[in-house]
């Protein structure tokens, strides 16, 4: 391996667009967790497919390793080059290629952010509902098989994703998938592709599904006395068919982290944040039932808002999560993970959960796209702490055990990258072994994003 001969060679191609200055490598070897820094020795801009297949080819022939970069939102260091190598930073590769309004589709790049597309796609009475929340980029949305909020309603990433350009670790530049809705026309490599977090290929261009911008959208919150009353109430408004576009929980040491963060005085209570979408009618209808099952279960503090900015307020707020949670132990990081189990488990993963953190002493937030059993918890410690760490360790260990005896899954987002390679032994059992083998089959000389995924 020779990474400086690809530096050499790479500078070549891309001239003043490769970046080897202290602040653009450290730029890019940080991260919204706590991970450690991990310098890329060089950051390459690539302007087009052609040029990322160049790049790679380069980095093939020098046994460099190469890591695609999105925005770096990700949670668990799936953007960060731990063997150092080059990170290929997609933000040149940032434009919608084409709205295909009669098919509800788009094509854009990699770089695109999900919040960039959606005001493009404003007045074309459409949108992309898939929201984790952070402005990430599309690609790397796709890499990590994100979803968000809005989950319950419209699917994750995986749903979303038709049809994929993808370069290959020799080079050559493959499509997967089509516009179609549906083909049955040999093996998934779109999907494959999706939630592989650069592991097979680097993503150069998307075509996602796109939904029409409701008639009507009207959202809420209210408050309970306990967990199990706040997610016996999403249970049976999920049974009862009642369409949620969002439906969240928080519990009370997040209520608390936002009143901090925000000057609010919200009743630190477990809440639920809701959202439906539809006509007129079919909201003021969806509304009233929701209503009716929630106080049926002690749902107090009813907050509607339908006007559009008090509706981005609430989103706000939510999306601020991570932000708010910092404010419970300032000075601290954040280890914010995430597991999900079947629904029917779910108000006795998040009081297990709870309890674990408290017997730990550990000050902890937990949030959940309760709709479907995923819920995540951001625990603050001290990372040049050793018996902090050691806590934040087991915790982390046991909340993973706790998923999968529940029959549910270590990550039901946040994707692997270097914080749970650990458990997916557990996870998967002799299927990695599969695993490997495909890792092997496409990138056999390793290149693509070393260390992240696989044990």
């Amino acid at each position: 391996m020779s990474i400086a001969c690809a530096i050499k060679d790479l500078e070549a191609l891309l001239k003043d667009r490769l970046q080897i200055s202290p602040s653009s490598r450290v730029g890019h070897g940080q991260n919204e967790a706590y991970f450690p820094q991990y310098l890329p020795d060089a950051v390459a801009f690539p302007t087009s497919s052609a040029e990322v297949s160049q790049v790679v080819q380069i980095c093939l022939r020098h046994g460099c390793p190469i890591v695609a970069y999105g925005a770096g939102t990700s949670l668990e260091g799936q953007h960060l080059s731990v063997l150092g190598g080059i990170a290929l930073d997609m933000v040149q590769m940032a434009q919608v290629l084409e709205v295909r309004g009669p098919d509800l589709n788009v094509v854009v790049q990699p770089g695109c952010t999900r919040e960039t597309l959606n005001q493009h796609l404003r007045d074309h009475g459409l949108f992309f509902p898939v929201d984790p929340g952070a402005n990430a980029s599309l690609g790397g949305m796709a890499a990590t098989r994100a979803s968000g909020t809005t989950a319950v309603r419209y699917g994750t990433m995986r749903e979303n994703v038709l049809a994929l350009e993808v370069v290959m670790a020799d080079g050559r530049i493959i499509r997967t998938g089509t516009a179609a809705r549906k083909s049955s026309t040999g093996y998934d490599l779109t999907h494959l592709m999706v939630g592989s977090e650069g592991t097979l290929g680097i993503i150069t261009e998307l075509t996602l599904r796109l939904q029409g911008i409701p008639e009507a959208i009207s959202a809420a919150t209210c408050n309970f006395e306990s967990v199990d009353a706040a997610v016996q109430t999403v249970i049976l408004t999920i049974q009862s068919g009642i369409p949620m576009a969002r439906i969240e929980f928080v519990d009370e040491m997040m209520v608390r982290g936002f009143n901090l963060y925000a000057n609010l005085k919200l009743p630190e209570k477990p809440h639920l944040f809701i959202e439906f979408h539809g006509s007129l009618s079919g909201v003021a209808e969806q509304a009233k039932e929701f209503g009716e099952i929630a106080k049926d279960n002690g749902a107090q503090g009813f907050s509607w808002a339908e006007r559009s900015e008090d509706r981005a307020a609430l989103w706000k707020m939510r999306h601020a999560a991570h932000q708010a949670s910092g404010m419970l132990a300032p000075g601290k990081r954040t280890l914010a993970t995430d597991i999900c189990v079947p629904i029917s488990h779910l108000a006795k993963a998040v009081t297990r959960a709870q309890d674990m953190c408290s017997t730990r002493d550990l000050v902890a937030t937990i949030v959940g796209h309760v709709g479907d059993g995923n819920f995540h918890c951001a625990v603050r410690f001290d990372p040049v702490a050793p018996d902090e760490v050691a806590k934040v360790q087991q915790f982390s260990d046991d909340l993973c055990a706790l998923a999968l005896s529940f029959g549910g899954t270590i990550s039901g987002e946040h994707g692997i990258g270097l914080g749970k390679v650990k458990y997916m032994h557990a996870q998967h059992g002799q299927a990695l072994t599969e695993m490997n083998a495909i890792k092997k089959a496409f990138d056999p000389k390793g290149i693509f994003n070393p260390g992240k995924m696989l044990p």
